[in-house]
């Protein structure tokens, strides 16, 4: 059996179609267990890969995605996704009770049940980022506004840091007309 033809797959896979996207996912010949597997497995940046990370503020059950070569800010999570409560990881057991996913293949669509998604700002680096698909050998590809669209995520400058010898990411400056015309 295909890791394509998995239920847990295959409700990614839905879900892309669902909001009127290509079905993207592969099935990968090596794990994309971790984001340096899947990067390595992909062929791509690190930073391109969208790590999905479940934590509970208070008593609610939150998912962060976060760019490969970032860490998750957990501190700012409250905050970012306007939710009151104290943070913690959940079990791996309480991940798959309400995404439906084994750790190593959580995908931020296709959930048991929808979450508060916060996404972290830095994947604006990237055309396109991929995603896990229900298990660790299969990923999708999607760009930032399609996956934020699809999640109903919230995109955050706070939710993230990059890793020690990372460059932090910072958005382009845009100048207004009426700036560009008055400096000449």
């Amino acid at each position: 059996m295909s890791h394509l033809d998995r239920p847990a797959v295959k409700r990614v896979r839905d879900a892309l179609l669902a909001a009127g996207l290509d079905d993207t996912v592969v099935e990968l010949a090596d794990t994309a267990r971790s984001a340096e597997d899947a990067a390595s497995a992909v062929g791509c940046e690190l930073g391109a890969i969208v790590k999905s990370l479940c934590f509970s503020v208070g008593n609610r059950f939150v998912m962060a995605l976060i760019a490969g070569d970032h860490l998750c800010n957990e501190d700012t999570l409250p905050t970012a996704l306007k939710i009151r409560g104290a943070v913690r990881r959940p079990q791996a057991s309480e991940v798959k009770g309400i995404t439906g996913f084994t750790i190593g293949g959580v995908a931020p669509v296709g959930l048991l049940h929808p979450l508060p998604i916060v996404i972290d700002a830095s994947l604006k680096r990237f055309d396109t980022v991929y995603a896990a698909a229900g298990h660790p050998h299969c990923i999708f590809a999607i760009s930032l506004n399609d996956l934020s669209r699809i999640t109903e995520g919230v995109i955050s400058y706070s939710v993230a840091e990059p890793f020690e010898g990372v460059a932090p990411y910072m958005p382009p400056i845009r100048r207004s007309k009426t700036f560009r015309e008055s400096t000449g």
